[in-house]
């Protein structure tokens, strides 16, 4: 049997295991992250829990948010419309709404490329002041299974300590400012901040977080969407503090740029060195993405987790994740390493 016809028998044991899970039992769970690689845990989550949090990171500074970050002084809306999309159900008003606020405009003038959702959102902040209010209503608006949150009421800016940033200059060190400068930057990302340094969670981010049986961080970007939310103090206490079991979903591959050439191993790493406090029950990555699974295990039980090795990817070969086998990997963890309590 060939491995993709591996992958695909897989995919399908999944779904059937996923068709008829016990409805009722559902764990509080808050997801934590940015971009895709926040949407394809929020696109599976969504698929075995509903009661469902994204906690959403605001460093974005390119593209239609960057814009609108500029010129209005707003939060960047980019990741939180995006997570919005992902949690619209399958049926037709579900994808119709997420086709509607992922669209971009094409034009020669001021509107092209900026996303309708993102203006939406945006004028809901100006109509209500509130950034958790309107969030709620267009989240009400297109049936979203789940909330999103904000992590921060300010918008951030992230900076990156990098080593080789000028291949001339090989042992040197520079500060790379942006998000997306960031994402991109060659040369070696040695640690990251935020400014302001101490940015004020939304209270509700950490009442989520403080309530929930299940906190998932990652996958995505490793520097410029996951780890941002350990920069955020008040954020950072609540994940600590909190009786919630924690899930580390590893990326798939390295990102090019911030991670390049990094193994599984070294993200672990580098999460421990950004919050030493910080521990983890689990950490689930896809089983033919780690080559090293004793240095893998190390890494994780320095962290305080066991490793969850499963298929999550696409079966087509293509390094992203697929919703119903992500969503069999998460269900198997909520079941096999305990609960806090009765799910409602």
């Amino acid at each position: 049997m060939t491995s993709r016809h591996l992958r695909q028998r897989r995919l399908s044991r999944a779904t059937a295991a996923l068709s008829g899970r016990k409805r009722g039992a559902q764990p509080k769970v808050v997801a934590l992250g940015g971009g895709m690689g926040l949407s394809a845990s929020l696109t599976a989550l969504r698929r075995i829990t509903g009661d469902l949090t994204a906690v959403v990171t605001v460093a974005d500074d390119g593209g239609s948010s960057g814009r609108l970050r500029e010129e209005l002084g707003v939060l960047p809306p980019g990741d939180l419309r995006k997570a919005l999309a992902a949690l619209c159900g399958d049926d037709e008003w579900g994808q119709t709404w997420a086709q509607v606020i992922q669209h971009r405009f094409e034009s020669k003038g001021d509107l092209h490329e900026h996303a309708v959702g993102n203006l939406l959102i945006v004028a809901l902040w100006e109509q209500l002041g509130d950034h958790v209010q309107a969030l709620d209503l267009v989240g009400k608006l297109l049936g979203a299974h789940g909330r999103v949150l904000p992590m921060s009421a300010v918008p951030l800016e992230l900076q990156a300590l990098v080593r080789g940033h000028d291949p001339e200059s090989p042992d040197d060190t520079v500060v790379v400012r942006g998000q997306a400068t960031v994402a991109l930057t060659p040369g070696e990302v040695q640690s990251v901040h935020v400014v302001p340094a101490d940015p004020p969670a939304v209270p509700e981010a950490v009442a989520a977080v403080l309530d929930a049986d299940w906190v998932v961080l990652g996958p995505g970007s490793w520097f410029s969407s996951v780890i941002p939310h350990l920069l955020v103090p008040e954020l950072l206490d609540a994940l600590v503090t909190t009786k919630a079991r924690k899930v580390l979903s590893l990326n798939l591959a390295p990102q090019p740029g911030e991670t390049e050439g990094f193994s599984p191993q070294r993200h672990l790493e580098v999460l421990g060195r950004h919050a030493p406090k910080l521990a983890m029950d689990v950490v689930l990555a896809d089983e033919a993405a780690v080559p090293d699974r004793e240095s893998l295990a190390d890494a994780a039980q320095r962290l305080g987790a066991a490793v969850e090795l499963a298929p999550v990817a696409s079966p087509d070969g293509v390094p992203i994740h697929d919703p119903e086998l992500l969503a069999a990997a998460y269900d198997r963890i909520f079941r096999m390493h305990g609960r806090i309590g009765p799910w409602r």
